[in-house]
């Protein structure tokens, strides 16, 4: 039986194997320069067949019919020529260990983004506490729904701008089976909320700079524009998002914001600027600083102050030395 080794696109009356078209497409890949080529190769097949992208390896001499040929050609020829992404092409994408639905309308989950998740996480450590969470901007609803699984008694509020992204993220929470206990909302930022406040506000908003979109991944175009970019510097969302937030925070309540990590000391000082304290920035799994935290003092706590103002009052200060 052969591996087949030539163009799957030519050969018709060759048998291909799905080690064969794992091979072949690797390759193909790799010279039109898509990173990931075997992962990427893999999952669309998998995707095809119909199984799982492990179950692949266990059915490595299977031969691939040619109607599902034909069906894995197009995802290749989308992936390649158009540069769409897999996980749009496959309409899911892993995240947290669950499967989300996603489409054009939302922001592929990335694992860069879990960090938020796990830092959220290890502010919500009470298994008896009924926390009130806010995911400001939420997409497909990979954050709101991850927390709402990791902790079940949790109250949690989402937001968007985007109704068609709302729809995909109620989607996911019927078939994660939490739709009773997240709250969607359609508006910009804090718009559509009540009066309230929350122990965590969470939010991954649109950070890029529109200034750098010629530089970004082609992969890009393919995902809405407004929950990439935030304006031309990339802090038209960020901005407001540090200078609120501590409204809807309860005394002691945290906030967390993903963002570029250029973006760390500028947001951290409107941070502190706004009241906020124990600021601070977590890493993600390449060791970038991806994740900006930040708490709003008890009552009977004073707010920190801005790093460069407590520097310029400490020189005020500071005895004077003759010359």
């Amino acid at each position: 039986m052969s591996t087949g080794s030539g163009n799957p696109e030519d050969s018709r009356s060759q048998t291909w194997t799905v080690l064969g078209l794992l091979r072949w497409t690797t390759g193909h890949f790799k010279d039109h320069g898509i990173p990931s080529a075997r992962l990427d190769a893999e999952v669309l097949l998998a995707h095809v067949l119909e199984i799982r992208r492990l179950d692949l390896y266990l059915k490595f001499e299977q031969p691939v019919m040619s109607t599902e040929r034909a069906r894995y050609r197009e995802l290749i020829l989308r992936r390649v020529s158009e540069r769409v992404p897999v996980s749009i092409l496959v309409g899911e994408k892993e995240f947290w260990s669950r499967t989300f639905r996603v489409s054009s309308d939302v922001l592929t989950p990335r694992p860069d983004t879990e960090t938020l998740v796990e830092a959220a996480l290890e502010r919500m450590t009470d298994p008896d506490r009924v926390y009130r969470v806010l995911d400001v901007g939420t997409g497909s609803g990979a954050i709101a729904l991850s927390l709402s699984l990791e902790r079940p008694r949790a109250q949690i509020t989402a937001t968007d701008l985007s109704g068609s992204a709302l729809q995909i993220a109620r989607q996911n929470a019927e078939e994660l089976q939490v739709e009773k206990t997240v709250e969607f909302l359609e508006g910009s930022l804090f718009e559509p909320l009540a009066a309230e406040q929350f122990d965590l506000v969470v939010s991954n908003p649109p950070y890029l700079a529109e200034k750098d979109a010629a530089d970004l991944p082609a992969e890009l175009k393919h995902e809405p524009p407004m929950a990439l970019f935030g304006g031309m510097d990339g802090y038209r969302v960020l901005e407001p998002l540090a200078a609120e937030a501590i409204q809807w925070l309860s005394p002691g309540g945290w906030l967390l914001l993903e963002l570029d990590p250029e973006q760390i000391e500028r947001v951290g000082n409107w941070l502190r600027d706004s009241g906020l304290s124990q600021v601070e920035s977590l890493r993600d799994l390449a060791g970038r600083e991806r994740v900006i935290v930040a708490r709003r003092p008890l009552e009977e706590e004073e707010p920190e102050r801005n790093s460069s103002e407590s520097q310029s009052e400490e020189r005020s200060h500071s005895p004077r030395v003759a010359p």
